[in-house]
């Protein structure tokens, strides 16, 4: 199933049915710039349950690949995957950037997991290839891999342009 790619807002996911919403974060407990200031805006719980999770307060580990769920209506839930190492920093250009391909191809195996179980569309902005500096032809690659190989239906999400006249 091809990836269907849309001009509107992610933290708005459009279709019926279960749905999970990617997103990429970093492994540090930064959340505070890009995609995470809208979704914050819209949604406080995935941000309040990373910060938990940061702190230590959940069983599962955090760190690299690995997935948090956080459930924001009857039929949508955030998936807070950790793909990215540190962050992006100004007057670091050289270095290397902070995404992690190989923890979002895990990260996304967990994710299909989830939304073959909930029987669940998978939705998500051009993760990994904004602040974190990723590749999107590589990200791309693996979430057809990963996801839409699998029979999942996914959808990415370009936020609409301002357009002056």
């Amino acid at each position: 199933m091809p990836i269907a790619y849309l001009e509107a807002d992610a933290t708005q996911p459009s279709g019926e049915g279960r749905k999970i919403l990617v997103h990429v974060c970093n492994d540090i407990g930064a959340w505070g710039r890009g995609f995470v200031l809208g979704l914050s805006q819209r949604f406080p719980e995935p941000e309040r349950l990373y910060k938990a999770w940061v702190a230590g307060q959940e069983d599962t580990p955090f760190e690299l690949g690995q997935v948090q769920f956080v459930a924001v209506s009857p039929d949508l839930s955030v998936a807070n995957l950790i793909g990215q190492h540190d962050i992006a920093r100004k007057g670091r250009q050289a270095e290397a950037p902070p995404v992690r391909y190989e923890a979002i191809r895990e990260g996304l195996a967990r994710v299909r997991n989830e939304a073959q179980q909930q029987r669940a569309s998978v939705h998500m902005p051009r993760i990994g290839a904004g602040l974190a500096g990723g590749d999107w032809a590589v990200i791309e690659t693996i979430i057809e891999e990963e996801l839409s190989a699998h029979g999942l239906s996914v959808t990415v999400y370009d936020f609409p342009q301002t357009r002056t006249p």
